[in-house]
């Protein structure tokens, strides 16, 4: 048995790192999950694309997280994404009334997802975005990014976290519009056009 002097920080092995996938798809994905609108909602959007590895390569493990304001910019604290049975504690689905802004997709075996929500509103002095967390095998934590939709030019000229950017980089940010509600928004996570990843301190 090696012994090992805790005392002394030099004389502590530091753990293996370990990726952040695919793990995570036996227990988090839920049905449902891209299904955030309430059923029937008039301003319902769907926003779908590929998670891209570096070799633009899509990943059919991937987990992709969405956080969005609704369409007059609050941010919603409604509880229900996840409810549960309280007798048999099994998966009951949303409600399909209350707005929670919040989604969890898995890729399918083609490396897409999809979501519908609701087209969110504008909060503060930035353009209107959805919020997104990408789960991946390869990764060693998490990424986050923003997915601005277009239709509002002067708002996301505006836009102090897109002003900062060239626009190639800007454009890995914004949807893009395929009409009848529909946007288009890929995630590469490295390589020629990477998406632009944002970093929390």
């Amino acid at each position: 048995m090696t012994k090992i002097d805790t005392s002394r920080p030099e004389s502590v092995l530091p753990t293996p790192s370990h990726t952040v996938g695919p793990f995570y798809g036996y227990a988090l994905p839920f049905r449902g999950g891209e299904e955030i609108a309430p059923v029937g909602h008039p301003d319902t959007v769907t926003v779908h694309g590929y998670v891209l590895d570096g070799e633009g390569e899509p990943l059919p493990d991937a987990f992709v997280e969405l956080w969005g304001a609704d369409p007059n910019g609050n941010v919603p604290t409604t509880d229900g994404s996840i409810r549960r049975d309280p007798a048999t504690g099994g998966y009951l689905g949303r409600n399909g009334v209350e707005f929670t802004g919040w989604g969890r997709i898995q890729t399918d075996a083609n490396g897409h997802w999809y979501a519908r929500t609701l087209r969110p509103g504008a909060r503060g002095r930035s353009a209107p975005y959805i919020s997104v967390c990408v789960f991946a095998r390869g990764l060693l934590v998490h990424l986050f990014t923003r997915i601005y939709l277009p239709g509002d030019a002067t708002a996301l000229a505006a836009d102090p976290l897109l002003a900062q950017l060239d626009g190639a980089r800007r454009d890995t940010l914004i949807a893009r519009d395929e009409a009848n509600g529909t946007y288009r928004f890929d995630i590469r996570l490295q390589g020629e056009g990477e998406t632009v990843f944002l970093e929390f301190t």
